[in-house]
């Protein structure tokens, strides 16, 4: 299976109405809890974030948000990816192909030491797709979230993961990493 050609473009308010809709759509907020509009300008004008959308061709397919881009310790998270719906379990590969160029884009332009990432217990599709990417479990946040979709009201946990540099550059080293 080829990967999709997927580009990442600094998100634009005029993207922020198609934000909104895909982090609100009832397939994604199971797993994220979804920002207000303003928080999203927010994020488009605070020099310690990135804000980008994926696009495959020249077609929106989700968006992503990084954070600490200027840490003084390098340490850069991984603060959300989305896809829309349709763009979710194609098994094109669009995930896999975001997170690799997000690495990319942290150890090789932000110069990370770490890259970091919480993603909730109940996604257990993305945190499969991390593990096989190379991030490691640092920890458990228990029940730190309060989660309430249909037919479900509680708490979930978060699951902290990370990669560091060296780790990054021995994937690269062993052709783990394409386009790396």
């Amino acid at each position: 299976m080829t990967p999709p050609l997927v580009h990442l473009r600094p998100t634009m308010l005029s993207d922020l109405d198609f934000v909104v809709s895909v982090e609100r759509d009832a397939a994604n907020l199971p797993f994220i809890t979804p920002w207000e509009r303003t928080q999203h300008e927010g994020a488009l004008r605070f020099p310690d974030s990135r804000h980008f959308i994926i696009e495959v061709g020249q077609q929106q397919a989700g968006f992503v948000i990084l954070q600490g881009c200027r840490n003084p310790h390098g340490s850069v998270e991984l603060k959300r990816i989305v896809l829309a719906p349709q763009f979710q379990g194609t098994g094109q590969g669009l995930g896999r192909a975001s997170v690799r160029l997000l690495k990319k884009l942290a150890f090789t332009q932000l110069k990370a030491h770490r890259f970091w990432l919480d993603v909730k217990a109940l996604n257990t599709r993305a945190q499969a797709l991390y593990r096989s990417e190379g991030f490691v479990e640092e920890g458990r946040l228990r029940e730190s979230v309060r989660v309430s979709i249909e037919g479900a009201d509680g708490y979930d946990s978060l699951i902290v993961m990370s990669m560091l540099d060296r780790e990054y550059q021995a994937r690269v080293a062993l052709g783990q990493e394409q386009g790396a």
